[in-house]
């Protein structure tokens, strides 16, 4: 039985998620995501995939991040009719999050030709919202550990995968009796909503992601922190804006405020989660069940809903969303996307950044070519919409909010194997991180470690 994998995507970097497994002369992809970053990164999304996507025989969705599922959309507008295998949870996020895309896209296009802001004449979307309508109509559900046939005589299941609502580590198995795990995003343990990641005991093939391979989070309460920065803004004034991923970040941001507010730790302030697919993926969590953990199911169950803290408004209209920039502080604005490279946010920095009494709050890893990375990184002058935007605002980070694993959680779970795999392809991360948890898994755990390159092909 012949099998292979190729990577497609995050390889040596960290987004653009695309793993095409061969079985057996059928072809089966998992993740289709869409790169991000810098303009490099950006503009393979505009290449060729790099198969053919009328050759495919199935599609595995491990979540819905936009990194794993963005360029469906582009899949099926260039000839795919198969199956999208996802969770419940994940085919939930991607009625939100793929339609949005779609919209932002097209926006952005839009705003571009009116103001001449593009390389190119005129400025095109990706895809777009009907696009992904289309994408959607293919998505076929798959419970956890629910066992699911594959074309060339494979088969799957899920595995909770603690990452996001619906996550999940695809275990494919061979005829020949050997299976790969394929990874997706690792989650962290004891985190509030949603269930831990499994442990696994045997695979003989591994893809594993590696974004904080070179680092450990910040041993910072993340409550406590927010608590701080909270108090800060109700008493000096300001307005915080929170960059944050509308998936699984926004809802644990309003899980640690209602917590704070259940304490009396805090004083009222104004919450703004000012993002459609904010405000729809945060209902959809009250919704699934499956992925709830026992905190989060016995407060439901008492009529408590963690997810909706005093104060809360879940702006949906345009209007709305603008009219918050004649407000001023104390005030907390949660908006999309979560590295400052789309979305509204990008609009209330846009407003607020050359003010004083702004305090950008990032939550969440920030890739190399991103605003969000820039202003972390002190820079002093932004570009946004084309055009130079000061920076005098205050700009600080959780650093404990992460929903991926750090380098200790990631060597706790692969501890978890009773027999080292044959070979473990490391994905998901820029080099030095590759690298370093490369290092790390060969000189205490003995296995063998890959580092696949863009487009590599590796026979299992």
């Amino acid at each position: 039985m012949a099998q292979a994998i190729t990577f497609h995507g995050a390889a040596q970097t960290v987004t653009g998620s695309k793993h095409l497994l061969e079985v057996d002369g059928k072809q089966i992809l998992v993740d289709c995501g869409l790169f991000q970053g810098g303009r490099e990164l950006r503009e393979r999304n505009w290449l060729p995939f790099g198969f053919d996507p009328l050759s495919l025989d199935a599609v595995i969705v491990t979540h819905a991040h936009i990194d794993h599922i963005g360029l469906l959309p582009k899949l099926i507008k260039e000839g795919y009719r198969g199956p999208l295998y996802a969770t419940p949870g994940t085919i939930g996020l991607a009625r939100i999050s793929l339609p949005d895309s779609g919209r932002l896209q097209e926006e952005e296009a839009k705003y571009h030709n009116k103001h001449r802001s593009s390389r190119h004449d005129p400025a095109l979307p990706l895809y777009t919202e009907a696009d992904a309508f289309e994408a959607l109509k293919l998505f076929k559900p798959i419970r956890y550990n629910q066992l699911q046939s594959l074309p060339g005589g494979a088969s799957f299941r899920f595995l909770p995968a603690g990452h996001i609502l619906g996550s999940g580590y695809a275990e494919v198995f061979f005829e020949n009796g050997d299976r790969i795990l394929m990874g997706g995003d690792l989650g962290r343990f004891n985190t509030p909503i949603i269930n831990d990641p499994t442990m696994v005991e045997y695979a003989e093939y591994l893809v594993v992601e590696s974004t904080y391979g070179d680092r450990l989070h910040s041993t910072e309460n993340a409550k406590d922190r927010l608590r701080e920065v909270i108090q800060a803004a109700i008493q000096d004034h300001l307005t915080i804006i929170v960059p944050s991923f509308s998936i699984g970040r926004t809802q644990e941001l309003l899980y640690y405020i209602n917590e704070l507010q259940r304490e009396r730790a805090i004083g009222f302030i104004p919450i703004y989660v000012d993002s459609p697919m904010g405000v729809s993926a945060t209902a959809l969590y009250d919704k699934t069940l499956d992925d709830h953990d026992l905190d989060m199911r016995l407060r439901l169950d008492e009529g408590d809903d963690p997810l909706d803290p005093d104060g809360l408004t879940l702006v949906r209209d345009v209007n709305q969303s603008k009219a918050i920039n004649s407000m001023t502080g104390p005030m907390m604005i949660i908006a999309g996307s979560g590295m400052a490279n789309g979305g509204r946010v990008i609009h209330h920095l846009k407003h607020r950044l050359r003010r004083r009494d702004t305090l950008v709050l990032f939550t969440g890893y920030q890739a190399e070519g991103t605003m969000g990375r820039d202003l972390l990184e002190g820079a002093s002058e932004v570009t946004i919409h084309g055009q130079p935007v000061e920076v005098n605002a205050q700009v600080d980070k959780l650093n404990s909010l992460s929903a991926h694993a750090d380098q200790g959680e990631i060597m706790h779970w692969l501890r978890g194997f009773k027999e080292p795999p044959r070979k473990t392809f490391i994905v998901h991360g820029e080099p030095k991180a590759q690298e370093t948890l490369a290092e790390k898994i060969r000189a205490e755990l003995g296995w063998n470690v890959i580092i696949p390159r863009q487009g590599e092909r590796v026979e299992l």
